[in-house]
């Protein structure tokens, strides 16, 4: 499958992503679609691998590895951002709790 392809699908789940970041009030909507963005790069950066795996393996089999460096990339990205959501839910929770509500715009109120 050409790159074209990965590259197009990525750019429209990230424009997706920043849309609704950009669009919605809701934290939990905000923190789905940063997710979304997070998942863009993650194919990209796998679909760029497979494609340097590709040229490589083209030019110098002894020198390519086996294409898990993306892939490990990838893991701990989605470890940092599992992480990120726990403390965001967390933080959603702790708002939901004392404001009654999930609106972002309504954090304002909380600096006083």
């Amino acid at each position: 499958m050409p790159i074209n392809l990965y590259i197009f699908v990525a750019l429209a789940l990230f424009c997706i992503g920043v849309i609704g970041v950009l669009t919605r009030r809701n934290a939990i909507i905000i923190f789905m679609c940063i997710e979304l963005m997070l998942n863009a790069v993650n194919l990209l950066l796998v679909a760029f691998s497979k494609m340097h795996l590709a040229e490589m393996g083209n030019a110098a089999p002894a020198l390519a590895n086996n294409g898990t460096d993306a892939q490990l990339f990838v893991f701990f990205i989605m470890v940092v951002a599992a992480a990120e959501v726990t403390v965001g839910l967390a933080i959603i929770v702790m708002m939901y709790r004392n404001t009654h509500s999930v609106d972002v715009n309504f954090l304002n109120r909380l600096k006083n």
